[in-house]
C-alpha cells in the first residue's frame, strides 16, 4: 500500500474546530429579559434594581475570593486598564511573556509604555531564570497565563517581591484554574479575564478585572467610564475611595453592557462543571499523544488545576518544512492545528518577533521552543470520542513524518 493510498483510505475528522456550545437556555432567558425591558446600560436602572453587570461582578468577586470585581468591554481592555490603574505611563518598560497573543502586548503599547519579553520554558510558562535576570527594568510584569499554562507562581511571587515588580495576572485562559489551591487572578495586584467566544465563558467580547487593592479597584471604576455613579456598583470600594481620584482621572468608556452580564452570569455558575468536562478531553488528547515519536507532550505539574481548553504539543527539532508538513496533513484530514514558528502571523497566532511597534532582541531559547510549538481549539462541542480521534489521526501523521526519511530535520524519538 503505498503512503499516498494510506493516507486517502485513513479516518478523517469532521467536527469544527471554532463551534462553541449554544448559550444556556438560562442565559437566554436572563438576556431576553434585560432586551424587553431595554434597560441595556449598566447604569440605567429601576428603583431598586441592582442591574446584570453590577450582580455579575458581585458573583465573579465571591467566585475568586476578591474584594473588587469590575466588568469591561474586553480582556484587553481589562489589561490596559489595570496598567493605568498601577501608574503606566508612556516610555515606561513593562515586563511580559515573549509567548503570549498579541492583544497582551498591544495593552502595553496603548499606553505608549514599552514591552521588555522575558522567554518561555520548554513547559510553555514564563522562564524565571530570565525573569529574575530583567526583573530590574521594569517596575510591573504582565504576566500571561498563555494557553492555560500556569508556572510556579510562588517562585514568580518571591523573585516580583523582591525586585519591588508589581504584578498584573492575563488570566484570559485560566479562568477556573488554580495554583496549589488558589484561584489563577490571586497572587498577584490584579488580574484579568476574558468573555471572548473562544474563552472559558461567552458573551462574544466582555472582560473582567480583579483586584484587592482599593485604589486600584477605585481608578479601574473610574477608568472604565462610572461617571459620577460608581456608587451603583457592588463589588467596588466605599464612596470614599473615590474622593481623590474622581476628578483626576480620565473617562477612558469601556464599560460592559447588561445584556452580556446577563448571558455571563448563568455560565459562571455553570463553570466547574465545564471545566471538568474540558480536562476531560484534554486528558485523552494527552493519552493519546504520549509517547508519540519526535512529539512531546507538555506535562502539567501536580501543584496546577488546570482548565484544558486548548492543547499543546512540540515536534522538538523539526525543520520548518517538516512542521509544515504535518500541519498539511493534518488539516487534509480535518484537524486544524497552529504554529507559533511560522515566519508570518496568522489569523489570531502571532509572536513576540512579529509585533514591530515592540523592539525584540533576539531569543534564540524562546525561538527554538516556539519553533516547533503546535497548539488547538479543544471547544465542549467535541466528544471523548472526538478527542480521541483527533489524537489518532496527530500520531498517525506526526509518526509517518517523523519515519519520512525524506523528511529534513525531524526530530527523534522522545
Amino acid at each position: 500500500m503505498t503512503e499516498r493510498f494510506a493516507e486517502k483510505s485513513a479516518e478523517v475528522f469532521s467536527g469544527s474546530f471554532t463551534q462553541q456550545e449554544p448559550i444556556p437556555d438560562e442565559a437566554i432567558e436572563a438576556a431576553l429579559a434585560v432586551l424587553r425591558h431595554g434597560r441595556l446600560h449598566r447604569y440605567n436602572l429601576a428603583d431598586g434594581e441592582a442591574g446584570e453587570t453590577a450582580l455579575l461582578e458581585q458573583d465573579f468577586a465571591a467566585m475568586t475570593g476578591a474584594r473588587y470585581c469590575l466588568a469591561v468591554a474586553s480582556g484587553g481592555y481589562a489589561l490596559a486598564t489595570a496598567l493605568r490603574a498601577l501608574g503606566v505611563r508612556p516610555g515606561d518598560a513593562v515586563l511580559t511573556n515573549a509567548f503570549t497573543l498579541a492583544p497582551v502586548p498591544g495593552a502595553i503599547a496603548s499606553l505608549g509604555a514599552r514591552p521588555v519579553f522575558v522567554g518561555v520554558t520548554d513547559d510553555l510558562t514564563i522562564d524565571l531564570d530570565d525573569l529574575s535576570a530583567k526583573a530590574g527594568q521594569a517596575g510591573v510584569l504582565l504576566l500571561s497565563h498563555m494557553r492555560g499554562h500556569i508556572c510556579d507562581m510562588d517562585r514568580l511571587m518571591e523573585i516580583c517581591t523582591g525586585a519591588g515588580l508589581r504584578v498584573i495576572e492575563d488570566c484570559a485562559h485560566t479562568m477556573g484554574a488554580a495554583w496549589n489551591g488558589v484561584p489563577s487572578g490571586r497572587h498577584g495586584d490584579v488580574a484579568c479575564y476574558s468573555c471572548q467566544t473562544y474563552k472559558h465563558v461567552n458573551s462574544g467580547e466582555g472582560g473582567l478585572l480583579i483586584t484587592d487593592d482599593e485604589d486600584i479597584a477605585a481608578r479601574a471604576v473610574m477608568l472604565s467610564g462610572s461617571y459620577m455613579l460608581y456608587e451603583r456598583h457592588l463589588a467596588a470600594p466605599a464612596p470614599g475611595a473615590f474622593a481623590g481620584i474622581r476628578l483626576e482621572t480620565p473617562n477612558i468608556s469601556g464599560r460592559m453592557d447588561n445584556l452580556r452580564a446577563a448571558i455571563l452570569r448563568p455560565q459562571l455558575r455553570a463553570l466547574p462543571g465545564q471545566v471538568d468536562r474540558w480536562n476531560a478531553r484534554y486528558r485523552v488528547l494527552e493519552d493519546g499523544l504520549r509517547g508519540t515519536p519526535g512529539l512531546a507532550v507538555i506535562e502539567r505539574p501536580e501543584a496546577e488545576t488546570p482548565v484544558g481548553s486548548s492543547f499543546q504539543f512540540l515536534l522538538p527539532g523539526w525543520s520548518a518544512d517538516a512542521v509544515g508538513q504535518v500541519l498539511e496533513r493534518c488539516a487534509a484530514r480535518g484537524v486544524e492545528l497552529k504554529w507559533f514558528g511560522a515566519p508570518e502571523p496568522h489569523g489570531f497566532t502571532s509572536r513576540y518577533d512579529h509585533w514591530r511597534y515592540a523592539e525584540a532582541p533576539p531569543m534564540p531559547a524562546t525561538d527554538r521552543v516556539l519553533a516547533g510549538l503546535l497548539d488547538m481549539r479543544v471547544p465542549l462541542t467535541f466528544s471523548i470520542g472526538d478527542c480521541a480521534q483527533i489524537a489518532r489521526i496527530i500520531r498517525d501523521v506526526v509518526t509517518s513524518a517523523h519515519n519520512s526519511a525524506g523528511i529534513p530535520g525531524a526530530g527523534r524519538p522522545l
